[in-house]
């Protein structure tokens, strides 16, 4: 028997606020998984696994999905209220990310290694970088004026589409890492087959909770 649209509709809904809340454990539970593994302060190099899983699964997860109209744990702020906590959290894994990416050169230099030698290292470098730009590219959002040329909701769509793609560019960097000799040395078996699930699993949820929150954005104004 065919449901009808609305049940289609409930159902869709469901499991949209099911996956987003899926989302939100996984993204804090994997960041203290790390944690526990890297032990901050053991080491210099302890740091970076801690600040990089802190940023790009944690705080930046958290700053897409504030703008889930299912998912968002600030669905009763308002839209400016809202964009205000997706800034602070951007910028708050953007200064992680510096930071750890800052922690680990200076480790390498002590121990006299080559930079960027490594897949995960390449990636983790364009990752910072990419969400360097998306910070800036957000102030044209903020202060639509300096960009009288462009039209806004193009802005907002291209923003959210360089967004999506430097979360991805930061999951692949975490996924990398995961393969490394420090982390499957440390992480074995099933634990690590789950690790490497978790920057899988958000990745999945926000290229659909990003999307569709685009598009119920446009459906509902004017």
């Amino acid at each position: 028997m065919a449901l009808s649209v609305e049940t289609e509709s409930h159902i869709y809904r469901t499991l949209r606020t099911a996956s987003g809340a899926a989302a939100h454990l996984v993204a804090l539970g994997f960041t203290i998984f790390v944690a526990v593994v890297a032990r901050p302060g053991s080491s210099l190099f302890s740091w970076h696994p801690m600040l990089m899983s802190l940023a790009f699964s944690f705080l930046m997860t958290e700053a897409l999905l504030v703008f889930s109209p299912e998912s968002s744990l600030l669905r009763s702020l308002s839209r400016k209220g809202r964009v205000c906590c997706h800034w602070v959290l951007q910028l708050l894994a953007l200064l992680s990310a510096l930071l750890g990416l800052g922690l680990v050169i200076l480790h390498k230099e002590q121990l006299g290694k080559a930079h960027l030698a490594t897949r995960h290292g390449q990636a983790g470098l364009l990752a910072v970088l990419w969400a360097g730009l998306q910070c800036a590219g957000g102030v044209g959002l903020l202060y639509p004026k300096l960009l009288p040329r462009w039209p806004l909701a193009k802005l907002k769509l291209y923003h959210a589409t360089s967004g999506l793609v430097g979360y991805l560019l930061g999951s692949a960097s975490l996924l990398l890492g995961m393969c490394s000799l420090w982390f499957t040395a440390s992480v074995t078996g099933g634990a690590w087959y789950l690790a490497v699930l978790c920057p899988v699993l958000t990745s999945l949820v926000i290229m659909n909770q990003v999307s569709n929150a685009y598009l119920y954005r446009k459906r509902i104004q004017p």
